[in-house]
């Protein structure tokens, strides 16, 4: 099993919570279910629900008609951090995303080795 949290800068912001305090409470239950099944397999969740995207980030891979939901997501040992979520308009993952992604994974690996985030 493992455990996911979601990733928090260092103002405290999250952006994977603010992202689903805007969805829809049916939306929202649908990516809450999807995220403890995440928990659950791991990196053993299958396509189409997860995907590797560029090096270590992953999507989390929902839809709710007609919209397509993603969360971007890395292991970090048996933790699974969620940097953010969007809803995916194009075929592709804009870089723009998979690059804030990355920015936010480099910054809590920074951050744990600081000894400033402990796990």
């Amino acid at each position: 099993m493992y455990e996911v949290i979601f990733y928090t800068d260092n103002r405290d912001r999250c952006p994977a919570d603010e992202f689903l305090d805007d969805l829809q409470s049916k939306v929202r239950g649908k990516v809450e279910k999807w995220i403890e099944k995440l928990e659950e397999d791991g990196p053993n969740l299958p396509r189409p629900y997860a995907d590797t995207v560029k090096g270590k980030i992953r999507e989390l891979r929902i839809v709710f008609s007609p919209n397509y939901y993603r969360f971007l997501y890395f292991f970090f040992g048996k933790t699974i951090v969620i940097t953010h979520g969007f809803v995916k308009k194009t075929d592709k993952i804009p870089e723009t995303e998979i690059e804030r992604a990355g920015r936010m994974m480099q910054d809590f690996l920074q951050r744990v080795k600081r000894g400033e985030i402990k796990l």
